[in-house]
């Protein structure tokens, strides 16, 4: 890389933070605080009045494109990347670059973004990548079969997650959570079985539809053997005042174009789990991107005292505690009930109203 060929900006933004500290509260003055902190006096003087509209407090502006973020947003953005590396869910390009965009509105930054794409730019990515030593490597294939599926690699790495956090934490059951959600149509998935002549080839029974329409219930429990509330998303813009007949008591009932989960489920999370900074919660779920590549949901979490950890790639049939005894059943009787309401309703069908 060819030497840097200018002196300009070479003051640290730390130092131009204590030294615009210092000038406010009238620890120093702008000559005194320029030679303490080593920053331009000039500069600190533009910085505390604000003459400078694009560029404010201790930010650097080199150039007509000033970094988008300070050191120490880019520090949490890079610290969540090596984390999702660490749990067996890396990010590509591409999820790097929304979540920077994610991220810079979140912040209310200004930035130049590409709005319609919502994501970064390449050019954006190479800087952020630069500063930060970051650098994209193809996973080595041996790596990636072992950690695919069910097997020892992949249930070790999660239980090398899993045990600082419980030592570190002490949970107790109560304060372990697991959340997932399923698919409920309106056509029963496999109807059940019925008694029929041994010599009948092909035998019928009633269907609500051709095809159906998937909402979606998410549901989450505790260790300790109790619930919160679900959650039950249908695929519409506008709610329903019939969507809330007959639900458990203080189901979420919310809506959404393409049916599945949102962010007002953390939110309804929390409120139901009581989490917070002196009292956290663990939750398990997979690694659906939904769930790991969204800022407000991490925020939330961390301000909440929420630990979210996340399943192996392809275990949740045998490691995700409701996947494994409570998904199952649930279809099975959902199932039974439609079937129960087509035989004592003849010519009607189910729908989600």
């Amino acid at each position: 890389m060819a030497p840097r060929k200018t002196n300009r900006q070479s003051w640290s933004e730390i130092a131009m933070a204590e030294a615009i500290k210092a000038v406010s509260t009238g620890e120093f003055g702008y000559l005194k605080a320029s030679k303490v902190f080593s920053v331009p006096k000039s500069t600190l003087e533009r910085r505390v009045k604000g003459f400078n509209k694009q560029i404010s407090g201790s930010a650097k502006g080199l150039g007509s494109r000033q970094q988008t973020f300070s050191i120490v947003l880019e520090e949490q953005l890079v610290a969540y990347i090596k984390n999702m590396e660490c749990m067996l869910f890396g990010l590509t390009t591409t999820d790097v670059r929304r979540l920077a965009y994610q991220f810079a509105e979140r912040n209310n930054i200004r930035h130049f973004f590409n709005a319609n794409k919502k994501m970064a730019g390449w050019v954006w990515l190479r800087a952020f990548m630069k500063r930060n030593r970051l650098s994209l490597r193809t996973p080595e294939a041996t790596s990636a079969a072992r950690a695919r599926g069910f097997n020892r690699v992949s249930v070790d790495k999660f239980f090398e997650l899993l045990e600082p956090l419980q030592d570190k934490n002490k949970y107790t059951p109560s304060r372990i959570f697991n959340v997932d959600e399923t698919g409920m149509s309106t056509v029963q998935g496999h109807p059940s079985k019925i008694i029929a002549m041994r010599d009948r080839k092909q035998v019928g029974t009633l269907s609500s539809a051709e095809r159906g329409t998937l909402s979606t219930a998410v549901i989450c429990m505790s260790a300790s053997g109790s619930f919160i509330p679900p959650m039950m998303i249908y695929p519409r813009v506008r709610n329903k005042e019939e969507f809330s007949i007959g639900v458990p008591p203080e189901t979420l009932v919310a809506c959404h174009p393409s049916g599945w989960m949102q962010l007002n489920l953390f939110d309804h999370f929390v409120k139901h789990s009581m989490a917070s900074v002196e009292n956290p919660a663990l939750l398990i779920m997979d690694g659906h991107k939904t769930h790991t590549q969204n800022i407000a949901v991490i925020e939330k979490a961390r301000n909440n005292g929420v630990t979210i950890l996340c399943l192996p790639p392809h275990c949740s049939h045998r490691m995700q505690p409701l996947d494994v005894a409570f998904m199952g059943p649930l279809s099975t009787f959902y199932n039974q009930e439609v079937e129960i309401f087509l035989r004592n309703n003849p010519g009607r069908v189910v729908t989600i109203f």
